[in-house]
């Protein structure tokens, strides 16, 4: 990759070029209620990991960013079901890998920052964004959410997936507290597989949230490889006890 910073430029040709260089690419449609989108993917991740596992192993970093979840899918289908608002709200998604929720957020009408630790997974986002059209409601962070802060609130603050490392527990809480807008009305949503409970995050969240879950089916299209999978996720919806 030539530049960790490339995911700030605003040249498809170029970002493609970039992305080219390591990844062998290709655009899926992915549709969300009425708003269809093409998001860029690793064309065939399976090989892409397995050529990885070739090298060092104390080397390997498995680019988890780069798969759509059956979360990010569902949380899609929250946000695209959320009522119009006169005022584009302010949203943040957390380890927003290729950004599939939180561009269709921006479909929707939210003005979103798509924020990720992963320079390669934020190129995705940012070519995701330009190739959809986004650019005026959507633009990509680099963020640590175990350290680093924003100069901004937001009403939404959302993720997908981000429950993978118990160390950053504590930060993460501190982080959404630090984020959220001071507003009754604003709130966090995430979404994971029903198996990951991640009790150790809830539990001090539950302290300064007010958290409702509800726990949602989800069964994968029928591909090739055999019939369609089911899923159970649990979405999050997070208000603040003070705001």
């Amino acid at each position: 990759m030539q530049s960790s910073r490339l995911y700030l430029e605003n040249d498809l040709d170029a970002l493609m070029e970039a992305a080219s260089q390591k990844f062998d690419l290709v655009f899926e449609d992915v549709t969300v209620g009425d708003y269809s989108l093409k998001i860029l993917q690793i064309a065939d991740l399976e090989k892409y990991v397995d050529l990885l596992a070739e090298g060092p192993a104390d080397k390997i970093e498995l680019p988890f960013w780069a798969k759509i979840w059956p979360a990010s899918i569902l949380l899609s289908y929250y946000l695209v079901s959320l009522s119009p608002d006169p005022h584009p709200q302010k949203m943040l998604e957390l380890g927003s890998g290729i950004g599939l929720a939180g561009l269709f957020a921006a479909a929707r009408g939210f003005e979103v920052v798509l924020s990720d630790n992963s320079p390669e997974a934020l190129l995705f986002a940012k070519i995701n964004i330009l190739k959809n059209n986004l650019q005026h409601r959507a633009r990509v962070a680099l963020v640590d959410f175990t350290a680093d802060r924003l100069d901004e609130r937001f009403q939404y603050i959302i993720g997908s997936e981000i429950f993978y490392k118990e160390s950053g527990y504590r930060g993460l809480v501190k982080f959404l507290l630090a984020h959220l807008e001071s507003d009754p009305q604003a709130q966090v949503v995430l979404a994971a597989d029903y198996r990951r409970q991640a009790k150790k995050f809830f539990q001090p969240a539950a302290r300064e949230f007010h958290i409702d879950q509800k726990n949602i089916g989800y069964k994968s299209g029928q591909s090739d490889s055999g019939p369609a999978e089911k899923f159970l996720c649990a979405i999050y919806r997070m208000k603040a006890k003070k705001s």
